[in-house]
């Protein structure tokens, strides 16, 4: 997360929050290209390292009392299971591995981006629409492969009058089809908002440098704003993360049981 702010030749203070996440090029300044490396792909790679070492290096000595990497993986793995199986019930247990993956990765792309100088790749509408559509199509399939036309049943609440069930149908199917859009915005945004806000606050820490005068009160209260920021922004990198994943779990349900 970049919190550098530049001052203009005339002493005045120039930010731009939005510019940490500006995506460019890792080894040239011309333009980006559907294959071109970038500071997003090289913070997605050091997330799926971050896993591996967690998930893999961390629990290939296990022990019957664990050490604290191994204590995480397991405590990660029983949260996200017990998840599943609480929301999706026992049948979306055998779909543990993929939402375990969509936790795990975008709870630490939340965490890593919070390192100075970091980039946070779940604050880009691109990365998490992936994610979004990619549970979209995959709770979809799984509903017509498991249950055929019966599937369509999720759009027909039975329990209603039968004049508003036609209407309540279509709201019903905009809903569905809304889904990836709120699924992947909702993440998106809350991370790039946090994020833009600590970086303003952290434009006016330096203004001591500035301004003796109103720096003496602003400083301290912009480091003050930062830190309590900060904090906020460690406990939504969870919670996000944690949102994503028990939607997926809901998503599955309807998939998995669609007659309301």
């Amino acid at each position: 997360m970049a919190t550098e702010a530049n001052t203009a030749d005339d002493g005045g203070l120039v930010f731009h929050p939005m510019d940490q996440f500006i995506v460019k090029p890792l080894f040239s300044d011309g333009p980006v290209g559907m294959f071109t490396i970038t500071n997003v792909t090289m913070w997605m790679a050091l997330t799926v390292l971050a896993i591996i070492a967690l998930l893999v290096l961390g629990t290939s000595k296990r022990s019957t009392v664990p050490g604290r990497t191994q204590s995480i993986a397991e405590l990660a793995y029983g949260f996200v299971y017990k998840m599943v199986e609480d929301v999706a019930g026992k049948d979306g247990v055998k779909f543990f591995p993929y939402i375990m993956t969509l936790f795990m990765f975008i709870v630490v792309s939340n965490f890593l981006g919070l390192l100075p100088a970091a980039f946070t790749t779940t604050s880009h509408i691109a990365v998490t629409a992936v994610m979004a559509m990619a549970v979209f199509i995959a709770v979809t399939v799984i509903g017509f492969v498991k249950h055929g036309a019966g599937y369509l049943g999720l759009f027909w609440i039975s329990a209603a009058p039968l004049p508003l069930r036609p209407i309540l149908a279509l709201i019903e199917v905009i809903s569905y089809f809304v889904r990836p859009v709120s699924h992947s915005i909702r993440l998106a945004g809350n991370m790039m908002a946090g994020h833009a806000v600590i970086k303003v606050f952290a434009a006016f820490a330096p203004m001591i440098t500035i301004s003796v005068g109103v720096g003496i009160l602003v400083t301290p209260l912009s480091i003050l704003a930062i830190t309590a920021i900060y904090a906020l922004e460690v406990l939504v990198a969870f919670i996000q993360a944690y949102v994503f994943a028990i939607l997926t779990c809901v998503y599955l349900k309807d998939a998995l049981h669609p007659h309301h």
